[in-house]
């Protein structure tokens, strides 16, 4: 049976007794207390300062009884066929593909920018053009970052450029990142392709979908394990402390403590570094988002699961759950998403890492503490100051796993 105790209402136990203390109920923290639980037999005890299960993938019901995922859209798309095993064990799937289209001057437009959405904004004649130069130098069914295409000295080719970079990418890559462009990292960068073929799809994975019965009881059932005990609403400054031989700003730490005591076991954290180390060196940059929800009494509002507002409009897109999720209600909620720098105030969320050099330097920084803990593993967007998608969060949980389960 699952293990939930709420930390604001209850008396803790000794954390150091147990064998593993994981940081985080979301996709890395939960499978890895899975793990260690059911490969290596470990007790494990899951913190999480929420007071839920699941990280941003958490989902419920709203007041007009859609159900919405709390921390913005999470559509499960991999190509790994060992991710997509592992999580039908504890969820059946919803056939979903997602489909986003871009609002371009009030004409929707197929995003990822493709083929059917050059049709639609050239006339014929340009249209085939550039759709045989396209194919011509990149191949049928390629992803050409719209940086890559930019490069291109090709007339025609850069006549496409300038238009997808116009008008599905400059503007909405500002309010994302409230960036220039050219100061956006290529990684994120890259994840913005002209797709030269006509799969509308927003991804083209060979394993989509949704979990049927929403993205909480998937988590349920992953930390209903004999050995894992969840602790929500606690802070894991309250558990875990981490000695130094010195008062040394940069002194790598010694020792990890747990309750107060010495503690030898596996820790995996998923939280932010600087946080855990008390900011010391200062914020790390992070993006943030706000959300606003809005109830309507009709089955649907718009023509897919996500619109993206590339041209206009202070947010970045409206999502549509009831696409998402399958639900099928006379009702529906529309969620915009207005992007915003994090600043540690009550209630903001850090969900993006800022990549540069001199941040990753930044992080690099706090990472050097925990150097000579050979017990502490980061692990996750933000412990690691990257970003990953769920699927790759997951292989990497396993992957981490497997080192630790052995013997």
């Amino acid at each position: 049976m699952l293990s939930i105790t709420d930390a604001r209402s209850s008396d803790l136990p000794d954390f150091s007794l147990f064998d593993c203390i994981v940081v985080g109920a979301g996709f890395a923290g939960s499978v890895i207390a899975r793990e260690l639980a059911e490969r290596s037999g470990k007790r494990v005890a899951v913190i999480e300062q929420r007071g839920h299960i699941g990280g941003n993938a958490y989902d419920e019901l709203d007041e007009n009884g859609v159900l919405v995922h709390r921390y913005g859209p999470h559509i499960f798309h991999t190509g790994s066929q060992r991710v997509y095993e592992y999580l039908s064990r504890y969820t059946e799937w919803y056939d979903y593909a997602h489909e986003v289209l871009a609002d371009i001057h009030g004409a929707y437009t197929p995003v990822p920018f493709n083929l059917n959405s050059i049709e639609q904004h050239f006339d014929g004649h340009k249209a085939a053009a550039l759709i045989d130069r396209l194919v011509e130098r990149f191949g049928m069914n390629t992803k050409v970052p719209i940086i890559e295409l930019r490069a291109q000295k090709d007339p025609l080719l850069s006549e496409l450029a300038d238009f997808v970079y116009q008008n599905v990418f400059l503007y909405y890559t500002q309010k994302q990142w409230g960036l220039a462009p050219e100061e956006v990292d290529p990684t994120v960068t890259a994840r913005v392709p002209v797709l030269v073929g006509r799969d509308n799809r927003y991804f083209q994975d060979a394993y989509q979908g949704m979990p049927r019965a929403g993205y909480t009881p998937l988590f349920e059932r992953l930390l209903d394990y004999p050995g894992i005990e969840v602790f929500v609403n606690l802070d894991a400054a309250e558990v875990l402390e981490f000695v130094a031989p010195d008062a040394g700003s940069d002194t790598p730490f010694a020792q990890t403590r747990a309750s107060g005591a010495a503690f030898v076991g596996e820790v995996v954290y998923t939280g932010p570094l600087d946080f855990l180390c008390k900011k010391r060196f200062g914020l790390l940059p992070y993006r943030s988002l706000e959300f606003v929800y809005e109830p309507h009494d009709c089955k649907h509002v718009l023509p897919c699961g996500t619109v993206n507002y590339t041209v206009s409009e202070d947010y970045t897109r409206i999502t549509e759950y009831t696409w998402l999720t399958g639900q099928d209600i006379s009702h529906t909620t529309l969620m915009k998403e207005y992007p915003l720098a994090f600043e540690d105030k009550p209630g903001q969320v850090p969900y993006y890492a800022i990549l540069d050099d001199k941040n990753r330097q930044h992080y690099e920084r706090y990472l050097g503490l925990f150097a000579s803990l050979p017990n502490f593993h980061a692990l996750g967007r933000l412990a690691e100051y990257r970003y990953f998608n769920m699927d790759q969060i997951v292989e990497r949980a396993l992957e981490l796993a497997d080192s630790l389960c052995v013997g």
